[in-house]
């Protein structure tokens, strides 16, 4: 009778383990990703880049003083899945209450509209962004806040 009880708690034992082995995919395998935002040659000083892998999470990196990044997906600098993504590229300058000013072109903003893609072929400290005003420069958008609206005119 012993030795079945002992039989019956190994295979449970064992099935507990494979369960458990199963559960713990993280899904792809992510690879360190840090680089550089230049625009027209120099640094972006500041913003977000996003790049997002078509079947898994997007990774997002903030942009520092020197336009260096490092992209995280789940746990800081966890990185990106392997692959040649589309990206973002996000930099903007609240100037006042009603006012903002986009520091890099509006068509790097926005995933569905960009044009904007990284390929990751593996671990790297070097992926380099470039953008540029293609002639423009930074745009100022102007909305309205509440105390700009006249009630009567409703």
């Amino acid at each position: 009778m012993m030795s079945r009880a002992c039989n019956d708690y190994w295979r449970w034992a064992v099935v507990a383990l494979a369960v458990l082995v199963m559960g713990c995919d993280s899904g792809p395998k992510r690879v360190p990703v840090s680089g550089r935002v230049l625009i027209d040659g120099q640094p972006l000083k500041t913003g977000t880049v996003m790049v997002a892998p078509a079947d898994e999470r997007a990774a997002f990196g903030q942009i520092d003083s020197e336009g260096r990044f490092t992209l995280t997906t789940e746990k800081e600098g966890d990185g990106c899945v392997a692959g040649s993504h589309r990206a973002t590229v996000t930099a903007t300058e609240i100037l006042n209450p009603n006012e903002t000013r986009l520091l890099v072109p509006p068509r790097y903003m926005d995933l569905s509209a960009s044009a904007l893609t990284v390929t990751i072929e593996g671990p790297t400290e070097d992926l380099l962004i470039e953008l540029s005003w293609e002639g423009g420069h930074p745009q100022t958008i102007r909305t309205e806040s509440a105390g700009d609206i006249d009630p009567n005119a409703m």
